[in-house]
């Protein structure tokens, strides 16, 4: 795959995307993972002692976290400037390169964090926290290329796309 490959596309990044991106990015993270447990524990202890307080607070620690995922999504969906047009990607040998407008950005494979993919998105973190998403719908038939890019260009152990 070496040469000249250089594959371009837009994506625009809606509320729906950021939601399925902060879900997958919570609950991939420990925290993300505790509180379910407790959760699913608080409601077994619910079913075995008919205490209704364990209910709600079940409830309360399952449902509390997606909700207020889907409302942070909505507001930064509306309130961040970037979010307003379609971002343009060029996926190169050297990098990833994200412009916007006159403003633009570029991320070297080696400076790559990971990658990984919902059913909905492909995501190339760039540090911890922040991360490119690409929305499956937006790729289209680029899709297959971008994976490949994306898994001959960083580390085995850092790819975790499922196609």
């Amino acid at each position: 795959m070496r040469g000249t490959m250089e594959i371009e596309f837009d994506v625009k990044i809606t509320a729906n995307v950021l939601y399925d991106y902060m879900l997958h990015h919570t609950y991939k993270s420990f925290a993300g993972v505790l509180g379910t447990a407790v959760g699913v524990f608080m409601i077994a202890g619910f079913a075995m002692t008919g205490q209704i307080l364990y209910l709600i607070a079940g409830l309360v620690v399952l449902l509390y976290q997606p909700g207020s995922l889907f409302l942070k999504s909505k507001q930064q969906a509306l309130s961040n400037p970037a979010f307003k047009n379609p971002l343009h990607y060029r996926i190169t040998e050297e990098g990833v390169e994200v412009s916007q407008g006159e403003v633009k950005e570029f991320q070297k494979w080696e400076d790559m964090y990971k990658a990984t993919s919902t059913g909905r998105s492909i995501i190339l973190y760039t540090s911890r926290i922040n991360a490119s998403i690409f929305p499956r719908k937006d790729l289209g038939d680029q899709l297959p290329g971008v994976i490949q890019a994306i898994c001959s260009h960083m580390p085995a152990g850092a790819v975790h796309i499922r196609g």
